[in-house]
């Protein structure tokens, strides 16, 4: 205890880092308060219906996403998950179209028209989900509920959807910018953590209640549980798989360079989250099935629709593995590191320079992708379990899937930034027992 009160007292005693932390509260605060802004023309003591729908499925998942928002009929009920859907059709394309490969090996003025094309797509995105949210709206709420009704009302609601989203993307950035940590990873973070006290309230009710089921051993039983697999998820987040690498010596001069041996940290998990949001998009498909009037169409649809059936899981967790091969298959790239290693004069022992090398990293890839990709498989189906043994549905949530690990991956990036600042100033790190590995963002 006295360790981690000393810590606190030397974050605060670096004048920069504790400016980077206060701002970034601020921004945190400034987006939460904007969460509760109902938008113009519809009456706040009205919303039952939408709350109501907001708190389970796919609605579910994105009020969660948006800290309540999209069942509060805020002016960020969209969120900033718009601009996330940009960046990874950005990202994709940056893999097929020569022309973004291009922008992207032109260094900080590639980026910055990638990051302008970004922006005009989530627009684009937001003229197609903004609409389609309202329509929800009238579908959900009564009449009354509207004070602006016709065009005018879809016009300006439209308009300030598109603005809160945007707004929020601008706080993102500038968290980035001059605050602590990724700014857009901790927007959404912090609309998770938002939801966890009501959902832990409402598992509560449910076993302590008048209707309790389970009872004080149950809720014991299931914060345990809930902590190892918050134990196991930063394992995963954090496991490497270190490859040693030898440079060559080199002496200029009266100086010696090299001659070192050093390592690649090859991540087991080199996906991330992002298996899991793939997976995800296209498991709403079959949904769409039952339209249909076939009985075999509708029968898909149904199946698909039971989030804990056996169907949609199996299913769910076959994608997930296909989607972190997929994508660390994109992002790792082991030709790139050979040649890198080659013009530095590094090699692997027992590895020949070249075709060799990049056989012999993508090789590693694949037997460690293998097990992460499983164990990710099983984080995401986690929920569905939960809901099994009678966990309520929102605070399920927390035992998996996409949530825990923007939970578990934001929080190691951000407590990394704060560990590298007191290193820097020749403070002792947030732990003792060693440097936090975190991530390098989401």
């Amino acid at each position: 205890m006295k360790a981690l009160i000393q810590t606190l007292k030397n974050i605060f005693k670096i004048e920069d880092l504790k400016k980077r932390i206060l701002y970034t509260l601020g921004i945190l605060v400034i987006y939460r308060l904007g969460s509760f802004v109902v938008i113009p023309g519809v009456d706040p003591n009205m919303l039952a219906n939408l709350q109501n729908q907001a708190s389970a499925g796919l609605m579910g998942l994105l009020n969660m996403f948006s800290g309540g928002a999209f069942g509060h009929a805020s002016i960020f009920a969209l969120g900033i998950m718009p601009y996330i859907s940009a960046s990874i059709v950005v990202q994709l394309l940056a893999i097929a179209v020569p022309y973004f490969q291009r922008l992207q090996r032109e260094g900080e003025s590639g980026r910055r028209k990638l990051n302008q094309i970004t922006r005009y797509l989530t627009v684009g995105i937001l003229l197609i989900q903004a609409p389609a949210y309202l329509a929800n709206l009238h579908a959900q709420l009564p009449v009354d509920a509207f004070v602006l009704t016709g065009a005018f009302f879809t016009i300006q609601a439209t308009i300030t959807l598109i603005a809160g989203t945007m707004f929020v993307m601008w706080l993102g950035e500038k968290i980035t910018e001059k605050g602590i940590g990724n700014g857009i990873s901790l927007i959404i973070m912090i609309g998770i953590v938002a939801r966890l006290p009501f959902s832990f309230w409402s598992e509560i009710e449910s076993r302590l209640g008048a209707n309790a089921v389970g009872g004080l051993i149950m809720l014991v039983v299931e914060l345990v549980f809930l902590f190892l697999v918050f134990s196991a998820t930063i394992a995963l987040v954090q496991a490497t798989r270190k490859v040693p690498v030898q440079y060559a010596k080199r002496i200029v001069g009266n100086k010696q360079y090299g001659g070192v041996r050093q390592y690649i940290p090859l991540k087991i998990n080199a996906a991330g989250v992002m298996p899991i949001i793939f997976a995800q998009a296209i498991m709403f498909i079959p949904m769409m099935f039952t339209r249909f009037n076939s009985d075999i169409a509708s029968s898909i649809g149904m199946a698909f629709s039971d989030y804990t059936g056996f169907w949609y899981n199996f299913t769910f967790a076959i994608l997930v593995i296909a989607f972190t091969y997929f994508y660390t298959a994109i992002t790792v790239n082991p030709l790139m590191m050979a040649e890198d290693m080659k013009k530095n004069g590094g090699f692997i022992p027992g590895v020949k320079p070249g075709k060799k090398t990049v056989e012999y990293l993508d090789t590693i890839m694949s037997r460690i992708t293998l097990p992460g990709s499983i164990f990710l498989a099983l984080i995401a189906i986690l929920p569905s379990f939960a809901m099994k043994l009678g966990i309520s549905n929102q605070f399920a949530h927390f035992f998996g899937g996409t949530s825990l690990l923007i939970l578990v991956g934001v929080i190691l990036d951000t407590l990394q930034q704060i560990e590298s600042h007191l290193l820097l100033r020749h403070y002792d790190g947030l732990m003792k027992t060693g440097r936090l590995k975190g991530r390098s963002g989401m």
